[in-house]
């Protein structure tokens, strides 16, 4: 029956995966951390730590998109680490992955709740949870498109807030709007712009890295992307600039009008200057934004996650039953599940808040950098089998630039970030055990995905020669159906 065939549709354009890459990295991050690293670093500080992280990225994304290009599937990472190193890679990538977004759109729920305690003070936070989980599905099960045309303008508002956050700050640095000319006197404050020296700029470093997940989405989408051959690498060049533009903009701009000894997570850093720009609601109208993209980070995460389970499935590495599809493309199942799981995790944030599910939340904080680990490995496999196989690089599609210094200048920094997230826990007066292990809890769990599924299969790294790399054609047979139906519904796909 074609209503339960095993193909998404390719109806993602090219403004939608723009706008997906960009929202999943414009979040809560930008809005409310930001002002807690300034006040850690100073503004010179969190400026080079976000410089740093924002190279470390570039290569990422630049690297991801080269195999996205010439292999665009849902899988992703995840499908590149099965065909060009090890299956047992996949399969630990893939499930860490799934969960990592499971776990944050539980997260969201939470956090929705509580910004619009702020507006509804009295109304049960569980109503708002709960209605906020089911536009997030609603949104998944109508189709990719609906997915990507929501995500389109939740991320839109949050880049117009952030242009007209740039614009007004700007206009308050040189006197035009909010009284004074404020110019760059915060910067030479006692401490001068690095405070805290080195070891404040490393802790900003990790604050940094978590701010930019989720740009990684571009992969997971270029499946059911339009063209992804032109649409793809144009959103990564365009993503790169803007996000570099928005969050380094963010920083010279607070680091000017809020001083650093003032800045902190208690009031969003953009509400501070635009109640000094004398706007009236301004905390009303941030929480709206913040809301926003706590929607925006819900949607994804049920998008990303339902997408990896259905390539999994599709490749053998999770139940069937989550491998197929409704009319519209939809892998149903694979959204079914995920909201389990993503309500489970909700309810245990209710009963268990200060055991289970800050572990839970812990376990995940490590996954995006598995996920970017495995990202800069699959990369720098796919560039050796490929030259390895005498294929001519003038047949990529879309090139990353620096091989192979990039994945490996980006496998380095991951490894970095993921090593010191315990950093913190070691103070003075002593080491926070428990903080500890909670930063690192999710290395054993991927190990263990990673090695019973090694042991269980007995799966050995793919020799170059055996490295498949012959995607389009596989994708043109897999895509032939008996039914005629199908044969249709595929062949508009693929047009």
């Amino acid at each position: 029956m074609s209503q339960e065939n095993h193909e998404l549709k390719r109806s993602l354009k090219s403004r939608h995966l723009n706008m997906i890459a960009i929202g999943g990295s414009i979040g809560t991050g930008i809005f409310l951390a930001m002002g807690d690293t300034l006040h850690e670093a100073g503004p010179g500080g969190a400026l080079l730590a976000y410089a740093l992280v924002s190279i470390m990225v570039y290569f990422l994304i630049t690297s991801l998109g080269e195999m996205a290009t010439f292999m665009p599937i849902s899988g992703s990472f995840s499908s590149y680490a099965n065909k060009f190193i090890d299956p047992a890679l996949g399969f630990a990538l893939g499930w860490n992955y799934w969960y990592n977004w499971a776990i944050t759109i539980a997260a969201e729920m939470v956090a929705g709740s509580l910004i619009m305690k702020y507006w509804f003070p009295n109304v049960n936070a569980l109503f708002w949870s709960i209605l906020f989980l089911a536009i997030i599905v609603g949104l998944n099960i109508l189709s990719s498109k609906a997915y990507g045309e929501s995500e389109y303008w939740f991320a839109g508002i949050k880049v117009v807030t952030v242009l007209i956050f740039l614009a007004i700050g700007i206009l308050m640095i040189l006197g035009i709007m909010g009284g004074e000319e404020i110019g760059f006197h915060n910067y030479l404050l006692a401490d001068g712009p690095f405070h805290g020296g080195i070891k404040s700029i490393f802790s900003i470093f990790l604050i940094a890295g978590f701010s930019f997940q989720g740009t990684e989405l571009i992969g997971v989408a270029a499946g059911e992307s339009e063209n992804p051959e032109k649409t793809i690498p144009k959103a990564i060049h365009s993503i790169f600039w803007r996000i570099l533009i928005f969050y380094l903009g963010t920083i010279v701009v607070l680091g000017a009008i809020i001083p650093f000894t003032k800045a902190g997570v208690e009031t969003s850093p953009f509400t501070m200057v635009f109640e000094k720009a004398g706007i009236a609601g301004a905390a009303s109208l941030m929480n709206a934004i913040i809301l926003t993209s706590v929607l925006s980070a819900g949607n994804s995460g049920m998008y990303a996650s339902s997408r990896m389970l259905f390539s999994m499935a599709k490749e053998g590495m999770a139940p069937k039953i989550f491998s197929k599809t409704n009319k519209r493309g939809v892998p149903v199942n694979s959204v079914i599940l995920t909201t389990l799981v993503a309500s489970a995790c909700f309810l245990t944030g209710i009963f268990a808040e200060s055991t289970v599910y800050v572990w839970l939340v812990a376990a995940s904080g490590l996954a995006g950098f598995i996920a970017w680990v495995g990202i800069a490995v699959c990369h720098y496999r796919f560039r050796k089998a490929f030259i390895h196989q005498g294929k001519d690089l003038k047949d990529l599609k879309y090139k990353a630039i620096l091989y192979p210094f990039g994945p490996i200048l980006a496998l380095i920094m991951c490894l970095i970030i993921m090593l010191g997230q315990g950093y913190s826990c070691i103070k003075p007066e002593g080491i926070d055990w428990h903080g500890l292990i909670a930063s690192y809890i999710g290395i054993p769990l991927f190990l263990a995905l990673y090695i019973g599924y090694k042991i269980k299969h007995k799966t050995k790294i793919i020799p170059l020669d055996d490295v498949d790399l012959t995607f389009s054609e596989n994708n043109t047979n897999n895509n032939k159906e008996t039914d005629s139906d199908e044969v249709k519904l595929n062949t508009f796909q693929s047009a």
